[in-house]
C-alpha cells in the first residue's frame, strides 16, 4: 500500500472510529439519570482510595516507597483518566472471550472495516466517564497551574489508554488458543491497574520487570511521573511511547493470527 493509499485508509478508519463514538454516546446519554448515577458514583467511589492514601501519608509522614503524596495522587489521576478513556472508547476489548465462546464474533467478521476497530468499538461503559472525569478533578484540584503536570498527565492518560485496552486484547484473545481465558482477561486487566496506582518501588525486580514488559502499565504513569518530577531526558518519552506503540502492534498481530483459528459459531446476530 502506498502513502496515498494508507492516508486514505487512515482516515476512513477515524471517521469510523469517530461514528462509534458518537453512536455509543448517544447510546449512553438515552438514559441521562442512569447515566449521571453511574459516572457520580464511580467517581466518589475513586475518592475513598484518596481519602485512604491522605491517612497513610499522615500516620507516615514524608514519603511512601519513596513517593509523596502528589506523586500518588498523579499515577491516580493518569491511571484513572487512562482507564476511563480506553474504557469509553474500547470497553468491547474485554468482551472477546464471550464473543469468541457464544460465537458472537461472526457478527464482526462481515463488516467492512478492520475487525479489531469494530470489535473493541462496538460498546462503550456509563461508569468509565466518572474515572475520566476524576482523573481531571485530581489534576485541577492540585495541579490547577502547573502546565508541566498536566503535559505529562495528559501524555499519561493516552499511553495507559492504549496499554490497558492492549492489555486486555491480548489476555483475552487467549480465548482463540485454550478456551475461555475470560478469567485471565480479568486478572491482567486487574494486575494492570494495581501496577499503575501502587508506588513502584513497592514490587520487587521480578515484578517490575513484569510491569515493563508483559504487563506494561508502569510505561504509562510510572515514567511521566518521572519525566514530570525527575525532568528526565525528553528521549525517556519518546522511548515510552515507541515501546506502547509496539506493545499495540504486537497485541493487533497477536489478535489477528489467533483469528486464523476462530470457528464459526453460526449465530445470526443483527448488528445495527
Amino acid at each position: 500500500m502506498n502513502a496515498i493509499g494508507a492516508a486514505r485508509s487512515f482516515r476512513k478508519h477515524l471517521r469510523i472510529f469517530g461514528c462509534y463514538y458518537r453512536l455509543n454516546l448517544a447510546s449512553a446519554l438515552e438514559y441521562r439519570a442512569s447515566f449521571a448515577i453511574q459516572a457520580f458514583g464511580m467517581a466518589l467511589s475513586n475518592s475513598s482510595f484518596i481519602f485512604f492514601w491522605w491517612i497513610a501519608f499522615r500516620q507516615v509522614g514524608g514519603s511512601i516507597a519513596g513517593y509523596s503524596f502528589e506523586d500518588v495522587l498523579f499515577i491516580w489521576a493518569a491511571s484513572s483518566g487512562g482507564f476511563g478513556l480506553s474504557t469509553i472508547l474500547f470497553a468491547n476489548a474485554s468482551n472477546l472471550s464471550n464473543l469468541i465462546i457464544t460465537g458472537e464474533l461472526d457478527a464482526f467478521l462481515l463488516q467492512p472495516c478492520s475487525v479489531l476497530m469494530n470489535l473493541i468499538c462496538a460498546k462503550t461503559s456509563l461508569y468509565a466517564y466518572g474515572d475520566a472525569m476524576y482523573g481531571i478533578i485530581l489534576m485541577a484540584l492540585f495541579y490547577a497551574g502547573d502546565s508541566a503536570a498536566w503535559l505529562w498527565f495528559g501524555y499519561g492518560v493516552l499511553l495507559f489508554a492504549a496499554i490497558y485496552a492492549a492489555i486486555t486484547l491480548t489476555a483475552h484473545t487467549l480465548t482463540f488458543y485454550m478456551g475461555d481465558a475470560g478469567s485471565i482477561g480479568a486478572l491482567a486487566s486487574q494486575f494492570s491497574l494495581n501496577f499503575s496506582i501502587y508506588p513502584e518501588s513497592i514490587y520487587g525486580p521480578a515484578v517490575r520487570a513484569l510491569m515493563y514488559s508483559l504487563i506494561p502499565a508502569a510505561i504509562a504513569v510510572h515514567v511521566p511521573l518521572k519525566l514530570f518530577r525527575e525532568l528526565l531526558h525528553p528521549a525517556a518519552a519518546l522511548s515510552a511511547l515507541g515501546g506502547a506503540i509496539a506493545y499495540c502492534a504486537a497485541a493487533c498481530a497477536f489478535f489477528y493470527r489467533g483469528l486464523r483459528r476462530y470457528e464459526s459459531g453460526n449465530v445470526i446476530v443483527t448488528k445495527m
